[in-house]
Formats: structure tokens, C-alpha cells, sequence
């Protein structure tokens, strides 16, 4: 019997050290998600992005020779749910989270902050850039976020900054902004500083006009915007329900310049708008797919590794960029002490300029300090060319290849760090 129970033991021990080493091989990283809700259609190339890029970084020694534990939930842009997922994540031990939408977000930064765990969203809200609430605008310090590209209102700047010109070229005396988007946390926040800048910049700014995030008619919006005389309107929400509206005011006659954030436009919303969506001028947050530019070779590694597609939207490579910033930072960390929460987050701030190895011309060089995490200043600002409506048939790369639709870059805006604009 003794020797029963001693071979159990020194079996069950053997087990328990194997799991052990097993975990200690494993970084877990949380990967929020919006499959099914409203913000579906460019939450999908963003996490397929991630994905791919943690299949190629596990193919290829991992992160500090640490297999990722990739756990991406689709919590269908509902905050509550968020909240809850995240308490299960941190109970899980969860090193570091890639997280989504601005409400969810916002509503988690109190959290991520007190548990030191490092949150790079896809939520660009200034907001989020205040580290130490230094700013009359945040109303909680966000030591812990991060994201890789510009805020939404730099963003807004940008293209507006682009309209002003526009503007002055077409003789425009006094041009009259809109500001359009659902009425939630995403798309208000960047209306402030929209407004604010388009007003700086000499434009009329008249009333907000208010349209769903879900897809549906809004020729009624469209002849309120007609009906104001603007002839620049920026839209707030994302692609898909941008579709909807393009097309609705396209029927009605609304003949204006339309703007929009990096959320908004995309070589989708090309081929399914159509004609009604050629003329965009947005912000890009990285290259797109396919870019003649030196990361576009790693770019393609990544994609193999994964979903290896023929084509991926715009929002793929910021997905891409997105984690790759993470990597870098978690093995500094590990480098220096650990990957803690703690230490992610002094990672964050060992560079000037900073582009991911082997990432050159995808994703912006960035810049974070402990005082300040806008990590972008400089915007790229392009504008969507769609020749004639495609196909039903057609695909994206079909497209792309016939030149049916396309980006044009306009100009790059390089916006100052100004210390009024923080958390604005």
C-alpha cells in the first residue's frame, strides 16, 4: 500500500510540474471583440490582424520564447458584457488585453488602471491618451491605455484641416461643417474637438445631425443635411452603417464632401456603396494591404500564417500594428524584470519614433511618455476613388486590380502636441 501511495504521489507530482512548466510556456493575452454586433464589418479585419500576427509570432519562437494564448470573445458591442469578460480575464491572470470599442473601454479604464494591466484598444478616443488626468477633459487618469495610431479627433483635425483647403481652392468664402454620428460614446468622441477645430479654421458649424450605427434609410437625415447648405460633413460611425447613408444621400441629391474617421472608409464600404462612396476623404491609421513598402514582406509572412488571404481591409494592418507595438513592449519587459502589467507599460516608453521591427512603412513611427500617450501626431490622409458600382460578383482584390476602386493619398498632416488638445 505504501508503495501504491508513493508511486501516485511522485505520478501526481510529476503531472503537477508538468502543468506547471506547461503555463510557464503560455502568456495568456485577452483579445475583445465585436463579431456579430454593429461594429461588426471592420471589428473583423482588426481581430483577424491580431490573429494572424500571434499564429506567426507562436510559429516563430513566440514572445520571449513564450507560446501567446490568444483568447479573442466576441462580446457584440455591449458594454456590460465587456465589463463582465473582464473580470473572468483578470481572474484568469490575463497579462495584457487587446480590447475594441470606446464605451467598453472608457468604462474599463478605473479597472485596467487599478490592476495594472496594460489595454491597447481599438477605441482611438482621446480620452484614453491622458495618463495622469492632467487635462480639464478626462475625467479619469489612463495609465494603462494605449493604442497605435492617431485619437479620433486628431483624426478630425486632419481632414479637416484637408476640407479647409479644399475650401480656399473652390473659393468658399465661409464653409458650412456638419457633424454626423450616433449618439454613444464612439461617435461623440471626437465632436468636440471636430467642432471646435473646423470653427478654428474659419468654417460655419451648424447642427449635429443624428444617424444609427445600425444600417437603415436615412434619406431623412440625408435632406436635413441637404437642406443646411454644408458642403462638408463628417461621419461618426463605422463603415457599415456609413454604407447606408452614402447611398441614402447619393438618392436624394446631397451633394456634399464627405469626411469621415479611420472606421469609416475602407475598400468594402467601396465595392458596396459604390459611386456613392467615391470622393471620401478619411484618415488612414497604416498602410494598406499590399502597400509597396518595406514591412508589407513581413506583412505577407503574417498572412500566410494565418487566414492567408488574397486581400485584407485597411483595418487588418492596424490590427497588425496594434499588436506588434504589445509584443515589443511585453519583451522589453521580459527583459527587464518580467512581463508584468507594471513593466508593459515602462516598455511603452523606451522608444522615440518607434516602428515595429520589420513593420517600416505599415504601421506610423509613435511616441509615448509617462506624461503623454498620444503616441501619433502625424495623420495620413487619403480619399476613396470608385470609378463605377461594382459587380455582385466581384471581389475586393478584382477591384482593386481593374483600379473600379482605390486610395489616393492626399497629404500627410502633421499635427502639434499641443497641450490644450490633450484628452480633448
Amino acid at each position: 500500500m505504501r508503495k501504491l501511495l508513493s508511486g501516485l504521489l511522485a505520478t501526481t507530482t510529476a503531472v503537477a510540474f508538468a502543468g506547471s512548466a506547461l503555463a510557464a510556456d503560455k502568456v495568456l493575452i485577452a483579445n475583445l471583440a465585436d463579431l456579430t454586433g454593429p461594429t461588426a464589418s471592420v471589428s473583423k479585419p482588426f481581430t483577424k490582424g491580431k490573429e494572424d500576427a500571434a499564429a506567426y509570432i507562436n510559429a516563430n519562437g513566440g514572445i520571449a520564447g513564450m507560446q501567446v494564448d490568444l483568447d479573442t470573445v466576441d462580446y457584440a458591442y455591449a458594454a456590460p458584457r465587456a465589463i463582465a469578460q473582464y473580470k473572468k480575464w483578470k481572474s484568469e491572470g490575463v497579462a495584457v488585453i487587446q480590447g475594441w470599442g470606446t464605451a467598453d473601454t472608457e468604462a474599463l479604464v478605473g479597472f485596467v488602471s487599478r490592476d495594472k494591466i496594460p489595454y491597447y484598444s481599438a477605441s482611438y478616443s482621446a480620452h484614453l491618451q491622458d495618463p495622469k488626468a492632467k487635462s480639464e477633459h478626462t475625467k479619469k487618469a489612463a495609465p494603462y491605455n494605449f493604442f497605435a495610431g492617431p485619437s479620433y479627433s486628431d483624426g478630425a483635425r486632419a481632414v479637416i484641416q484637408w476640407a479647409a483647403a479644399d475650401a480656399k481652392e473652390k473659393g468658399i468664402a465661409k464653409p458650412k461643417f456638419v457633424y454626423m454620428g450616433d449618439n454613444h460614446p464612439y461617435p461623440n468622441a471626437a465632436k468636440k474637438a471636430a467642432k471646435g477645430y473646423a470653427e478654428d479654421l474659419g468654417f460655419e458649424v451648424g447642427t449635429d445631425i443624428v444617424y444609427s450605427m445600425k444600417a437603415g434609410d436615412f434619406k431623412a437625415q440625408c435632406l436635413s443635411l441637404k437642406e443646411s447648405g454644408a458642403q462638408y460633413a463628417y461621419l461618426a460611425n463605422t463603415g457599415g452603417s456609413g454604407i447606408s447613408l452614402l447611398k441614402s444621400c447619393d438618392a436624394v441629391g446631397a451633394d456634399v464632401q464627405f469626411l469621415t474617421n479611420v472606421w469609416g472608409m475602407d475598400e468594402n464600404v467601396m465595392k458596396a456603396a459604390g459611386k456613392s462612396a467615391d470622393g471620401v476623404v478619411f484618415p488612414m491609421g497604416a498602410a494598406a494591404f499590399g502597400a509597396d513598402v518595406p514591412g508589407m514582406e513581413l506583412v505577407n509572412k503574417i498572412n500566410a500564417a494565418g487566414s492567408n488571404e488574397a486581400h485584407h481591409a485597411v483595418h487588418y494592418m492596424r490590427g497588425v500594428c496594434s499588436f506588434y507595438y504589445m509584443k515589443e513592449a511585453m519583451e522589453w519587459a521580459a527583459a527587464n524584470g518580467g512581463i508584468t502589467g507594471e513593466n508593459i507599460k515602462k516598455g511603452m516608453y523606451q522608444k522615440k519614433d518607434w516602428v515595429p521591427a520589420g513593420l517600416e512603412g505599415v504601421c506610423p513611427a509613435g511616441t509615448w511618455t509617462e506624461d503623454d500617450h498620444r503616441g501619433h501626431m502625424d495623420v495620413y490622409v487619403y480619399q476613396a476613388n470608385v470609378k463605377e458600382d461594382a459587380a455582385a460578383n466581384a471581389t475586393v482584390p478584382e477591384l482593386l486590380k481593374a483600379g473600379t476602386i482605390g486610395m489616393t493619398k492626399l497629404f500627410d498632416a502633421k499635427l502639434e502636441r499641443k497641450p490644450e488638445w490633450l484628452g480633448l
